[in-house]
């Protein structure tokens, strides 16, 4: 077989050109990749006609600086992550595909130390980096919508230090947030009379990885402090060790002291009893503010009703791992009838009828996710937590998780 053809097999995106950027040679893979045909390219300026690029100066292309580095220090130069859309062929449309590329370019040398040609290797990145910066918009519209919210939302790692505090913490303390992360600083914000109790409820439930909630008195930025309603549950793996808390902080001062007033006082009862009212109609409006919350989290989540399990709640996560599925109203194993042979429909009675949650940890999950009898292998971090009534009877069940299935993939890679 000729030199050439196993440089045309080799299965890497390879190209080589001259020091003055004119295409000596590509793999078919480089070819392939790119959607190129050879006669198209050899001979071509590599920037100018091969793969032109309007959107950028070609004296500020940065394919071309780091071409010329490494031209001019003879040494391999690596190219960052970058954007560098490929024209489409007339055929297809025309116009440019959105493409991302880490690439390196190595200079090879004559016997006399000059450039005979460069050789770039390139490594298509677009949909790491498509998924990358989805993920990214995703946890901002999280950050966003936590910070749109009135509690104060946090989140504590397994020792009880904050990790993460929104926007409107700082609004009402005045203390920026990366100096409450620091240290201990939040507790300059606690009514001094109140710390106690936070530290000793905190010792209490940490060990035990159990719910908390209590009422104190945090400090606004003007030096007056208003009575919170905190509260904070643990997030636990399938071992039943905390991984991180998450916890809220209403500020519930008005209806506190309405309720203290209103009581002093028999003649105020109907007053007390359209107070309550409304105080019921914020905290359903809260209510809602929370469940629009879920609905956009980074994380899938539902809730089950009933021994059915039906779906009754569903968020844009959850949605987007069966995208052709109708579920609310209907129930788990009318829709994903392979998972009772998986034994997920068995792990849901047992939780639905002991109120044992369940943890599950990159586990493998094979689903029909578009409706086409194929089933597709996902790997799921998730936890089934039961919902009671208000007379303590299991009537539901939460689920709560996210989509490790890239991790595991780039764990056996």
């Amino acid at each position: 077989m000729h030199t050439l053809d196993f440089f045309n097999h080799v299965p890497e995106n390879i190209i080589i050109v001259t020091p003055d950027m004119h295409v000596l040679a590509a793999t078919e893979t480089y070819l392939e990749t790119t959607g190129r045909r050879r006669e198209d390219i050899l001979g071509k300026h590599f920037l100018l006609e091969a793969f032109p690029n309007s959107e950028v100066p070609y004296e500020e292309n940065p394919v071309k600086l780091s071409i010329d580095k490494a031209i001019e220090t003879r040494q391999v130069d690596y190219l960052d992550v970058i954007r560098y859309d490929i024209a489409k062929p007339a055929e297809e449309g025309g116009g440019y595909s959105e493409r991302y590329w880490e690439a390196s370019h190595t200079p090879v040398l004559d016997e006399a130390g000059q450039i005979r040609y460069i050789i770039q290797n390139t490594h298509d990145v677009t949909e790491r980096e498509k998924a990358r910066r989805e993920q990214a918009m995703t946890e901002e519209k999280f950050r966003f919508l936590t910070d749109a919210v009135p509690q104060l939302i946090f989140t504590m790692d397994v020792e009880g230090k904050l990790t993460y505090m929104n926007k409107r913490w700082a609004d009402y303390t005045g203390i920026p947030v990366e100096d409450t992360l620091q240290g201990n600083g939040w507790e300059q914000a606690i009514h001094p009379d109140d710390l106690q109790l936070v530290r000793k409820r905190m010792n209490e439930v940490l060990p035990r990885g159990e719910e908390f909630q209590l009422e104190l008195r945090i400090r606004n930025k003007y030096g007056m402090y208003r009575w919170f309603l905190t509260k904070s549950l643990p997030m636990k793996d399938e071992n039943g060790n905390t991984l991180l808390w998450v916890g809220s902080s209403s500020d519930v001062q008005d209806a506190k002291q309405l309720v203290q007033e209103l009581l002093e006082s028999n003649e105020q009862m109907s007053e007390l009893a359209d107070q309550v009212q409304k105080a019921y109609t914020k905290a359903e409006v809260e209510r809602r503010t929370l469940e629009r919350l879920i609905m956009k989290a980074p994380v899938f989540f539902c809730i089950l009703r009933g021994p059915e399990h039906r779906y009754e709640l569903i968020n844009e996560k959850y949605k987007q791992l069966l995208p052709q599925k109708e579920l609310l109203g209907k129930a788990v194993e009318e829709v994903l009838p392979e998972l009772r042979e998986q034994g997920f429909i068995h792990i849901l009675d047992e939780v639905y009828s002991t109120g044992k949650e369940y943890v599950a940890e990159g586990i493998s999950v094979n689903l029909d996710r578009y409706n086409t009898g194929e089933l597709e292998e996902m790997h799921l971090t998730f936890i089934y937590q039961a919902i009671y009534d208000e007379q303590h009877q299991i009537n539901g069940i939460m689920v709560c998780g996210y989509d490790v299935t890239e991790q595991a993939g780039e764990k056996r890679d």
